[in-house]
């Protein structure tokens, strides 16, 4: 049994360093260990196959491509403007402005690079030419778009459903990321001020009453759009599978003929980048469905259990040691890849100690949208450096302050479940 886990990760580890995709690393890394534990190649094929097989996945390529239909469709712009409007007189006042247009995006397109494009190419230049500085820029709109992971509705959020067996209810994961997210951007909005203030960063004049309601008024279609897929779901009127696709086509619908911005050009950027992303994480389902059956046949889960509760049994502690663990995954791997490879090894624990699995799927969700944001496989920090023109390096000397602040809202939620179960609880029981 050591022999096929060590040729499972061995094989793993060494596709990573030779640069292979991770959904690949996986599926060669199973592959290697079906054929060492002289399975059938088919065996593995067929969990290649159960894994994509969820109905609840079907969700996720209408969610993304709303979530493109936003993006080329000027629902970002106006969000902006609405968010410029309600605090950009604040001193530092962009900073605080790009955390709320997090906020407000990422609840409609449920992705965090997608906000972190979006709202990045839009805010960025806006920022640097009000003479704040770049990194300052790209710090505040990397760490912000990370609200679209626990903000519902977000498509990490089915993914877990589905590692985890199918038994949680989206409706209540939705429902609990709602408190955890708007604290999280409360932290970040105040890391943004007061680093505003200690560089003396100027204010953008408030535009009056009038033209924050005229806004207002023009961003709520776009704002709609969460409304129709979170509410559907909620109400039980549709499935989350139905409700992803009355929101695409709503966006599509709004972004083409009320806003009118939506062209030829742009529907057909949206679906070819739908289209590759939604194979790309479904090719990763399935590669990692197999190296999770490997892992589970290996007693991984059950052998870390047994080492994390030899260092400790206080719960207090061990949500510590999950928390480290899926911070470290969180800087070297995928954020997709890890739900569905963490949650099969960490929920059982958790579950022992008493944590509840819909508080432990925002945690997750917390923690591996820090490693969006942290090197080497950052993909928000890579984009957001790339739209700012800032080195890597640079950026990341200066983002201490707002992981700080996502720590904090990390910790607030991690120890107080009632941040995260008190919503669903209240609306749905």
């Amino acid at each position: 049994m050591e022999t096929g886990l060590l040729i499972l990760l061995g094989t793993f580890a060494a596709s990573l360093v030779v640069g292979m995709p991770v959904a690949f690393a996986m599926g060669l890394a199973a592959l290697a260990s079906f054929v060492h534990a002289d399975f059938p190649a088919a065996t593995m094929f067929r969990r290649v196959a159960q894994g994509v097989s969820s109905f609840s996945l079907l969700a996720i390529p209408f969610f993304i491509f709303a979530g493109e239909l936003m993006l080329h469709g000027g629902i970002a712009h106006r969000l902006v403007r609405l968010a410029t409007a309600l605090v950009g007189h604040v001193r530092g006042g962009l900073g605080v402005v790009n955390v709320l247009s997090s906020m407000l995006f990422g609840g409609i397109s449920g992705s965090a690079v997608a906000d972190t494009s979006a709202l990045g190419s839009i805010l960025i230049p806006i920022m640097k030419r009000e003479g704040y500085r770049a990194d300052y820029a790209v710090n505040v709109t990397v760490t912000s778009s990370i609200a679209g992971i626990v903000i519902p509705p977000s498509h990490n959020m089915i993914l877990y459903a589905v590692a985890a067996g199918g038994g949680i209810s989206i409706s209540q994961l939705f429902l609990a990321g709602v408190l955890p997210g708007v604290i999280m951007c409360l932290c970040l909005a105040l890391a943004a001020w007061l680093v505003a203030l200690r560089h003396g960063y100027s204010a953008v004049p408030f535009p009056g009453m009038r033209a924050l309601a005229v806004a207002a008024v023009v961003s709520l279609p776009g704002l709609f759009t969460a409304v129709i897929i979170v509410g559907g779901v909620l109400s039980g009127i549709f499935t989350v599978t139905e409700s992803g696709a009355i929101g695409a086509i709503y966006a599509l619908l709004v972004t083409a003929f009320v806003y009118r911005e939506l062209t030829f050009g742009g529907f057909v950027t949206a679906v070819t980048r739908a289209a590759r992303t939604t194979g790309l994480v479904l090719i990763l389902v399935g590669c990692a469905t197999a190296f999770a059956y490997m892992l589970a046949l290996y007693e991984v889960p059950g052998e870390l259990a047994t080492f994390m509760t030899s260092i400790s049994d206080d719960p207090v502690v061990i949500l510590l040691l999950i928390n480290v663990m899926l911070l470290l995954a969180g800087m070297i791997m995928d954020m997709a890849a890890l739900i569905l490879i963490t949650t099969p090894i960490f929920l059982p624990i958790a579950a022992e100690i008493g944590v509840d699995p819909i508080h432990f799927g925002i945690i997750l969700m917390m923690n591996l949208g820090l490693g969006l944001c942290t090197p080497p496989v950052g993909a928000c920090l890579f984009v957001g450096c790339a739209i700012g023109g800032v080195r890597i390096e640079r950026a990341v000397a200066t983002i201490w302050p707002f992981y700080m602040a996502m720590l904090a809202a990390l910790l607030l939620t991690t120890y107080v479940p009632d941040v995260a179960l008190w919503l669903p609880r209240a609306m749905l029981d």
